[in-house]
């Protein structure tokens, strides 16, 4: 999370589920405030999550509330919001926007090919980035459901890289034998 930037600083976050929470209440702890927008008048995170988020004193949540404009012109300097209840407008200071409104991984393209979960992420074998198909290893975003983040997608693609070297050696020495 790029958080660490925006250290005592107010900034908002879009998003109604489990991982915009965790992200706000994760910035709720570097941040001065942290003000959440909901587009509807109910979470859609876990109870657990909801209860993080009311008790997190410097995190603010708005319900029925959309962006209608970030302000700045170089950088993000203010938010224009909209409660698409009543269209009334507010606007509010902050430096930094973030977007947690859901994460479908770009997959749809192997599907009948590679086994995937129930929300698209492509399956792996234990530890490494091997799939059900030799010689085609998944990394990053569409095999990481948990954490996706750049450092992660990273860390996978370099052990993706390590796995397809392996995998190329054992078919060049079946070729050479």
């Amino acid at each position: 999370c790029d958080g660490f930037f925006y250290k005592n600083q107010d900034v908002a976050i879009v998003g109604a589920g489990d991982t915009a929470a965790e992200e706000a209440t994760y910035l709720a702890n570097i941040c001065k405030s942290v003000t959440m927008l909901v587009r509807k008048d109910y979470m859609k995170a876990s109870k657990a999550m909801q209860h993080r988020v009311n008790n997190t004193k410097n995190l603010k949540v708005l319900y029925n509330t959309e962006v209608d404009e970030v302000l700045g012109e170089q950088v993000v300097e203010g938010l224009r919001m909209v409660n698409n209840q009543t269209g009334e407008k507010k606007e509010i200071k902050i430096t930094g926007l973030f977007i947690a409104i859901g994460h479908k991984p770009n997959t749809d393209i192997f599907k009948g090919q590679l086994d995937m979960d129930d929300t698209g992420y492509l399956i792996t074998k234990g530890k490494s980035t091997k799939t059900n198909k030799p010689g085609i290893f998944a990394s990053g975003d569409v095999q990481d459901k948990e954490y996706r983040q750049a450092v992660t997608a990273a860390g996978t693609g370099c052990m993706a890289a390590l796995d397809a070297e392996r995998y190329l050696a054992t078919i060049e020495t079946e070729v050479t034998a």
